[in-house]
């Protein structure tokens, strides 16, 4: 797999690079993509709720925001898009939920990915496939299922 990750922390912790990189990688080879480039940037609740307003209109912060990239057809280039990653919303939705910090991380990239790839959660139909394909990309990644 040929994937770019771009890391940028406005906190520090969360994943290492490597651990990023293997998820990502495990995504794309799942979905048969390759060669891509996208942007993680890991940030603190301030700036997650900012976007999440500018966005999607919704006044807090969230887990993880998915940016494609628009770029017109006759460009070649493989960018991707952007995910932004609010690290103190993924601590405390790990704890409430009862899992390591490291499994929950792992989720929300496969997550936010899947978003980038084209998945969505808008209907019934859609959910079920985009949740069963993170179930299916999180035990090859040996994470158990997120949704029980």
């Amino acid at each position: 797999m040929n994937a770019h990750v771009e890391v940028q922390r406005v906190l520090a912790g969360g994943p290492s690079e490597a651990d990023i990189q293997h998820w990502v990688e495990a995504v794309l080879r799942h979905e048969k993509k390759d060669d891509v480039e996208l942007t993680l940037r890991i940030v603190d609740e301030t700036e997650s709720a900012a976007l999440n307003h500018q966005y999607r209109g919704k006044d807090h912060a969230t887990n993880v925001l998915s940016f494609n990239y628009d770029i017109p057809a006759e460009v070649e280039m493989n960018l991707l898009g952007d995910l932004v990653v609010c690290a103190p919303v993924v601590q405390r939705e790990a704890k409430a939920q009862g899992k390591t910090e490291q499994a929950h991380w792992a989720h929300m990239l496969v997550h936010g990915l899947l978003h980038l790839l084209g998945y969505d959660h808008l209907n019934d139909r859609d959910a079920q496939n985009m949740e069963q394909r993170e179930i299916e990309i999180l035990a090859e990644l040996g994470f158990s299922n997120p949704y029980v």
